[in-house]
């Protein structure tokens, strides 16, 4: 995926109501390079979501001595999947310091999420930020 998080909240404000919002979240979504089927084991899958998720984490560590972290997922239903896309873009390719001082809550308020996810949702987004998070605090300085 090309798209920025800054973006991705540029693109937001343009519209109007939420079900274009809705609309541009499922589009994000089928932009996600698709991850195989090989990826869609028990490891990769994110635990209290109501949707079906995975997230796959690959870590790189670049010539300057930095580790990044490199994520793919995907979801079996169209906003969870948009949900995912709007998550990675804002973690990927993050060290892993870079991810833990990142406020995804501050991101989210200002797509007001909170308000238009159902509590499902927002818990299945909450429990892919953590573990996002939780990866990170697993990857060394």
């Amino acid at each position: 995926m090309t798209q920025t998080i800054d973006d991705i909240l540029s693109d937001f404000e343009l519209f109007e109501d939420w079900d274009d919002r809705y609309r541009y979240l499922i589009d994000l979504g089928r932009r996600l390079e698709p991850l195989p089927e090989s990826s869609k084991g028990e490891s990769n899958k994110v635990r209290g979501c109501a949707s079906q998720v995975w997230l796959e984490t690959r870590r790189v560590t670049g010539s300057d001595g930095k580790t990044r972290l490199f994520f793919k997922g995907d979801s079996d239903a169209h906003i969870v999947k948009g949900l995912v896309a709007l998550i990675l873009a804002l973690f990927d390719r993050k060290t892993g310091k870079e991810i833990l001082s990142t406020d995804a809550e501050d991101v989210f308020g200002k797509l007001q999420l909170a308000q238009h996810l159902s509590a499902q949702r927002a818990n299945g987004v909450r429990a892919m930020v953590e573990r996002i998070k939780a990866e990170a605090r697993a990857t060394p300085a």
